[in-house]
């Protein structure tokens, strides 16, 4: 797919489109994101978009993303500047600036807002991320694989409220930011895991704004040309439909800073008979045909379509009646090695089930 080297304003629908996907079920909407971004590069001009290579080694570099429940950010938009605030908060207490920033995961709100940052700060954003999709805890990031630190922490809301919070390891991170969280309103804007260019050449998964927006682009083609994007995904992303069919079912609640809930597809043409079961916190993390045949597991990606459309569906968006394909995609090879699996794998979200690849698990549906 083709590397980019800059963001116009021009580029945010496709960035958005493809930050929807590629944030299986979560991330926030990214609509909310595309406009700050667009508006922050009104202001002050395009991003660059840099290939980490390019950076030096001792360059500083820091992720900044929304970190909270999706469904909050339905109601509580952010003002526009928390994560500035976050930003320059943890530059203060490192007593250096950064050179660059990247996105810490590649989906939803949190592909677009680390763009209205660097456009906003004139700084770079490096071409990669953090997980190469979208998960709900801040430690399941390839930087906590390669023992880089997320804190110290900064956190920004609304009202103008900043704190940098110092923890003992990245779960304890999460687990105290969460309750912050939680006090910021269910939502707060984060500048963490500060990393020097050699931490990063090593820990982060490279070429994800590339991947998002070549994703974004297929998707508006195929739509203009009346085409459903699934089969050109497919074809260009090693991907799968797992299922087709209608939403006759969704529970969902907000909980401890997450969304949590599951829901119940009916089948529909080929799939009519059978039934899906979507279990997600945040994001998609489990797709179960009948009483147990799996047919995707975290952290594999299971993204969510809508069946005439081919838009990406959001775990807070998606609601009864909606007629949708369930669509699959293999994770980054980091995350099926042994300590990928600890940080995302099935067993970590309390399911009683071990992980296979999604290739594997239909080969026989």
């Amino acid at each position: 797919m083709q590397q980019i080297t800059g963001i116009t304003h021009a580029d945010m629908a496709d960035i958005a489109l493809g930050g929807a996907f590629l944030g299986t079920g979560g991330g926030g909407d990214p609509y909310i994101g595309r406009l700050m971004a667009q508006q922050a590069i009104d202001r002050h001009g395009p991003v660059e978009v840099v290939d980490v290579a390019a950076l030096d080694d001792d360059a500083l570099l820091i992720p900044v993303a929304m970190m909270g429940a999706p469904t909050v950010m339905l109601e509580k938009l952010p003002q526009g500047d928390e994560a500035i605030s976050a930003l320059r908060s943890l530059e203060a207490v490192l007593g250096q600036k950064a050179d660059a920033i990247f996105c810490i995961e590649a989906g939803g709100l949190n592909s677009t807002i680390p763009i209205a940052v660097a456009a906003t700060a004139r700084l770079p954003l490096v071409d990669g991320d953090g997980m190469g999709r979208a998960f709900p805890e801040l430690q399941m990031v390839s930087m906590t694989m390669f023992g880089i630190q997320a804190c110290p922490m900064a956190m920004a809301d609304e009202k103008g409220n900043t704190l940098v919070l110092n923890a003992v390891d990245n779960l304890s991170t999460e687990k105290f930011a969460r309750v912050v969280t939680v006090e910021m309103g269910g939502a707060a804007l984060i500048a963490l895991f500060p990393m020097t260019g050699a931490q990063a050449k090593e820990a982060i998964l490279r070429g994800s704004l590339s991947l998002i927006t070549n994703i974004g682009r297929i998707v508006r083609a195929e739509q203009e040309a009346n085409r459903h994007p699934a089969d050109r995904l497919s074809n260009e992303l090693n991907g799968m439909r797992l299922f087709e069919g209608r939403v006759t079912d969704v529970e969902r609640r907000t909980e401890g800073g997450f969304a949590r809930g599951q829901a119940r597809i009916e089948g529909l043409d080929r799939f009519h008979g059978r039934t899906l079961i979507l279990r997600f916190q945040n994001e998609f993390l489990l797709a179960v045909e009948g009483e147990n045949q799996y047919r995707a597991m975290t952290p594999d990606l299971i993204c969510l379509l809508d069946l005439e459309t081919g838009e990406p569906i959001t775990t807070e968006q998606m609601s009864y009646g909606f007629s949708v394909i369930v669509f699959g995609l293999p994770c980054d090879p980091k995350w099926r090695s042994d300590s990928g699996l600890s940080l995302v794998g099935p067993s970590y979200f309390g399911y009683d089930a071990r992980y296979q690849p999604i290739e594997i698990l239909n080969q026989r549906s």
